[in-house]
């Protein structure tokens, strides 16, 4: 469906690395509407109330996918970056750490999330995403990734909540 549209990087950011570049998919009109309408359909959008998307690609793809449901759109950012009291999760990266946080009122206690990034690669990050939802009182219904590297055995960090992606290598 969308595999026409990404393009491999080869050695990048570092040798041996084959990135998955979505900026052929973002320029295409036809390619952006497929990836929205098919994260879209992945999960029924009575199931949620909001869109959670991760800085910053999940940005992309999640801001879009709310404003095509006629939903609100919640980010998650980079410390420093939201400009209310925040909650924070901080997490293993394959070389260190890194943190991430949303606003704690960004979700009514109870409130249904369906969780959006571009890929799923170790799940750290998701992982992390769903720890903070979970730490302001919403319950992630789902996860949405663009692009899955399942040799990476992402999903299993996501625990019981289900994961859905448009392209799986």
């Amino acid at each position: 469906m969308i595999e026409q549209y990404i393009r491999d990087v080869h050695d990048f950011p570092k040798d041996g690395i084959v990135f998955k570049d979505i900026t052929p998919l973002l320029q295409d009109p036809e390619g952006l509407n497929r990836s929205i309408l098919g994260l879209a359909e992945a999960v029924d959008p009575d199931s949620y109330d909001v869109v959670c998307g991760i800085e910053s690609r999940g940005f992309i793809f999640g801001t879009a996918l709310a404003h095509h449901l006629g939903k609100g759109f919640i980010p998650i950012r980079k410390p420093g970056k939201l400009p209310w009291k925040t909650a924070s999760e901080t997490y293993e990266l394959e070389y260190g750490t890194d943190t991430i946080e949303i606003h704690v009122d960004a979700v009514e206690s109870g409130g249904r999330v369906l969780m959006v990034d571009d890929l799923l690669a170790t799940g750290g990050t998701m992982e992390a995403g769903l720890k903070l939802v979970r730490r302001i009182g919403a319950v992630p219904v789902a996860c949405c990734f663009v692009i899955e590297l399942s040799f990476l055995n992402g999903r299993k960090l996501l625990g019981d909540v289900p994961a859905h992606s448009l392209m799986t290598v």
